[in-house]
């Protein structure tokens, strides 16, 4: 097996089950046809996005109960090299529900296992012995009952520790308490609100409280999802904007997670981050096009990228 480049970090991973419905109602019995069942959490949906892009990836995860090995199972059968970090209680599981009548997709996200103190050792045991050969880290999902808010900032302390660059993508307080040591950090504009505290109505808003992140430390570079309308990178530098490629979406989950692999795959390859990011919004749009949490094809994600408008540098004044 070749040494990965890439190592993903799920700390609240879940079997994803995702099916259809022609009417969800209260009340009453929804009839559904059909279910997709595929391995989900940020870091994982990362990882086998990154192996169908070609990258040398290994994904680590804390797994439990009948769940956490049907999990498990499923990555292994996306040829990801694993680390299983065994737990008591029984990993979660997310369902989404896409209701044919009206396109609306519901989900339903369950919170995760409550892992021990000595759970959570062990997986920044594991995480340090895997990062110390890879070239990039990413931590990516939510924090699961029990793990400490400041959790990601340990990672990034772990991550400069062994010379490892990180991307991280989170949320709540998994986001606000990580202070410094991030190389690229990938909110979604509904994170950066709730990190910064403020609508961000405006463009010249995003971008001054993405380079807040950077002027402060956190991270040194800033990449803002905004959905339909594109994406912001921000830098010590300079600020780019960058436009959406429009799709009819089958399915918006883990579309997030395919841009942050595409993103690191690209600079693994030794890409600018302007390229890279445009190889994210690529990847991003093709995963689109899936169901459920299904990772997308490297050839639709090659073809996307080939239409990908080039970046705008934008002149904001910081204050």
């Amino acid at each position: 097996m070749l040494t990965p480049t890439i190592v993903t970090l799920t700390m609240n991973p879940a079997l994803d089950i995702a099916t259809g419905a022609d009417v969800v109602r209260p009340t009453d019995k929804i009839r559904c046809a059909g279910s997709t069942y595929d391995p989900g959490g940020g870091g994982i949906n990362v990882a086998r996005t990154a192996q169908e892009l070609g990258a040398p990836v290994s994904a680590i995860f804390p797994a439990g109960g009948h769940t956490g090995n049907l999990v498990t199972n499923l990555v292994h059968d996306a040829r990801v090299p694993l680390r299983r970090i065994s737990i008591a209680e029984t990993t979660r599981e997310s369902f989404t529900i896409n209701e044919r009548t009206t396109g609306m997709q519901y989900r339903f996200v369950l919170p995760g296992p409550r892992l021990t103190l000595d759970e959570q050792r062990q997986c920044l045991d594991e995480l340090r012995l895997e990062a110390a050969s890879a070239e990039f880290v990413v931590a990516s999902g939510s924090l699961p009952p029990g793990v400490p808010p400041d959790w990601y900032q340990r990672v990034a302390d772990i991550c400069r520790e062994v010379g490892t660059l990180l991307v991280l993508d989170t949320s709540g307080g998994g986001l606000t308490h990580v202070t410094n040591g991030v190389f690229l950090l990938k909110p979604s504009i509904r994170e950066l609100r709730e990190c910064s505290g403020s609508e961000l109505a405006t463009e010249a808003e995003q971008l001054a409280a993405a380079r807040d992140l950077v002027d402060r430390g956190v991270a040194q570079a800033v990449v803002v999802s905004l959905g339909a309308d594109g994406a912001l990178l921000a830098t010590a530098e300079h600020s780019q904007r960058f436009s959406a490629i429009p799709v009819h979406a089958v399915s918006g989950v883990g579309a997030g997670d395919a841009m942050v692999a595409a993103i690191v795959v690209a600079m693994s390859r030794g890409w600018t981050l302007t390229e890279a990011v445009r190889f994210g919004i690529a990847c991003g749009t093709a995963s689109l096009l899936t169901p459920g949490t299904g990772t997308c094809s490297r050839e639709d994600v090659e073809r996307f990228f080939e239409l990908v408008g080039e970046a705008e540098d934008v002149d904001v004044a910081y204050t």
